[in-house]
C-alpha cells in the first residue's frame, strides 16, 4: 500500500525539469558509467534541470545478499538495510565524479542528506515524505543532482530499503515531489514488449500503455518498471518513458490511458514469473474468522499473498488454504503457518518451490468470457496443468509448473497478439 507522500517545496518552472533513472546494467562499469554521463549532460545542456537516479552497479544488490546469508540464515533486517545501501553508493559517486570529468557540475546525494523520509519496515519501506530543499538548492547552482536510489531514511535516522525495484519507486516519487515534466526509465530493454523478447523472439514493443495496464504488467512479472512505481505517477499523473540505456531510440510512454477498444477485449501482453511459491494450511476448522486470522497475521510481517485458493477437504467440516507468495517471503510465510497451524488446529502445512505465474494482461477480460475460456483452452491445448487461477477485470493469472513457464507464455503470446 502506498502511504502519503507530502509534496515540500515545488520548483519554479523556468526551465523543464527530467528525472532519469539508470539501472545497474547502466553503471554496470566505468565504461557504461561515463556513457551515463554524456547522456545526462547532454540534457543539461539542452537547458534543463536534471536529476539523476542510480542503482547498484548489476550484479552487487545480489552479491551482497548472498555475502549476508552466507553469515546467517535469518540476518537482521536492520544490518542487512545498512549492508544493500552501500551499492548506491558506489553509483552515485563515480556518476558524480564522472560527470565533473566531462566538464559538468555534479553533486551526489544520499536519503540521509535529503531527508528521504521512509516508514521503519527494514526492506520494505513505505515512502511518508521527502523534503525537496537540499535538492533545489544544488539545481539552483547549475549541479546535476545524482541520487541513491532503493533507499529511505526513517525519523529516527534508521537507513531503510524500498525493496527490490525499489529505485523505479524513488526515480517517479521524486518526480511528484518535485512536479518533474518527465521521469525517464533507463534499463537494458527499449521499452515494454507483449511478452519477454527473450521468451517470444517477435513479441513487439508497445508505443504506450496506460497506468492500469502497465500496472497489472508489472505486478504480474514484466520486470521493465516496479508496480510501486506505477501506483505513484498515476496517483500523481507522472508521464513516464521507459528506454534503452545503450540507444537513442523511443521506448514507451506511460500516461494516463491508452488506446480504447469498443466493446472488445483487448489483450496488452502475457508475462510470466518464477519467482513464486505456493503455501497450503490443509484440515482448518470451516469457521467465520480463519481466513482472516490468517491473512492478518501475514500482513503483519510484512507478507503480501497474490493468489488465494480455498477448498473444502474431504471432512466438510474442515477448510483447506491455499496462497502463493514471492520465493523471497517464502520461508518467513512457511514458519509464519507453521504457528498458526497450532493455534488454530490446522492438520497440516505443505509448500511448494518450483512453480510459476502466467498471465494474460488485457481490458475486459472479465466480462468477456469467451477469452477467459481461450485462455484455458490454449493451456490445455499445450498439455499445461493449471493448479490456481485469479481472474479480475484486467488479468487473467495461473499458476503452473516452473518448467511449463516458458511454453505457456509462447502458446498464449501465439494465440491472442500473432494473429
Amino acid at each position: 500500500m502506498w502511504c502519503a507522500l507530502w509534496l515540500i517545496g515545488l520548483p519554479s518552472k523556468n526551465s523543464a525539469l527530467i528525472i532519469q533513472k539508470y539501472g545497474g546494467t547502466s553503471v554496470a562499469n566505468a565504461e557504461r558509467v561515463k556513457e551515463v554521463a554524456k547522456r545526462v549532460l547532454k540534457y543539461k545542456n539542452e537547458g534543463n534541470d536534471v536529476i539523476v537516479v542510480v542503482s547498484a552497479p548489476a550484479g552487487t544488490t545480489d552479491s551482497l545478499i548472498k555475502r549476508a546469508y552466507e553469515l546467517s540464515d535469518t540476518p537482521n533486517k536492520r544490518e542487512l538495510d545498512m549492508l544493500l545501501t552501500s551499492g548506491e553508493q558506489i553509483s552515485i559517486a563515480s556518476l558524480a565524479i564522472a560527470i565533473e570529468e566531462l566538464g559538468g557540475k555534479a553533486i551526489s546525494l544520499n536519503a540521509f542528506q535529503v531527508n528521504f523520509n521512509t516508514t521503519d519496515a527494514h526492506t520494505k519501506a513505505q515512502i511518508l515524505n521527502i523534503d525537496t530543499d537540499v535538492i533545489k538548492e544544488n539545481l539552483s547552482k547549475g549541479n546535476v543532482v545524482v541520487f541513491a536510489g532503493f533507499q529511505g531514511i526513517t525519523k529516527n535516522n534508521e537507513i531503510t530499503t524500498l525493496g527490490r525495484g525499489g529505485s523505479d519507486t524513488t526515480a517517479v516519487a521524486l518526480g511528484a515531489a518535485l512536479s518533474a515534466d518527465e521521469v525517464e526509465i533507463y534499463t537494458d530493454v527499449d521499452g515494454v514488449y507483449t511478452a519477454d523478447p527473450r521468451i517470444v523472439s517477435n513479441a513487439r514493443k508497445l508505443e504506450s500503455i496506460s497506468y492500469k495496464e502497465m500496472l497489472e504488467l508489472a505486478a504480474s512479472g514484466a520486470k521493465v518498471l516496479h508496480p510501486r512505481s506505477v501506483e505513484i505517477a498515476a496517483k500523481y499523473g507522472i508521464k513516464i518513458h521507459l528506454r534503452s540505456s545503450f540507444d537513442d531510440s523511443l521506448g514507451t510512454i506511460v500516461e494516463s490511458e491508452g488506446e480504447k477498444s469498443m466493446e472488445k477485449a483487448k489483450i496488452i501482453g502475457v508475462t510470466s514469473s518464477k519467482n513464486e511459491g505456493k503455501i497450503t494450511l490443509s484440515g482448518l476448522p470451516d469457521k467465520p474468522g480463519i481466513a482472516a486470522k490468517v491473512f492478518s497475521t501475514l500482513a503483519k510481517s510484512k507478507i503480501n499473498t497474490d493468489i488465494i485458493l480455498q477448498s473444502s477437504s474431504i471432512n466438510k467440516e474442515l477448510n483447506n488454504i491455499s496462497y502463493t507468495v514471492k520465493s523471497d517471503d517464502l520461508l518467513e510465510a512457511v514458519r509464519i503457518s507453521e504457528e498458526l497451524k497450532k493455534e488454530l488446529g490446522a492438520e497440516g502445512v505443505t509448500f511448494e518451490e518450483r512453480i510459476a505465474k502466467v498471465s494474460v494482461i488485457g481490458i475486459g477480460l472479465k466480462t468477456h468470457y469467451e477469452t477467459t475460456a481461450e485462455i484455458f483452452d490454449t493451456l490445455a491445448e499445450n498439455n499445461i496443468n493449471i493448479d490456481m487461477i485469479s481472474c479480475s477485470e484486467i488479468n487473467v493469472s495461473c499458476i503452473i509448473k516452473e518448467s511449463d513457464v516458458e511454453k505457456a507464455v509462447r502458446a498464449l503470446h501465439s494465440k491472442f497478439l500473432e494473429n
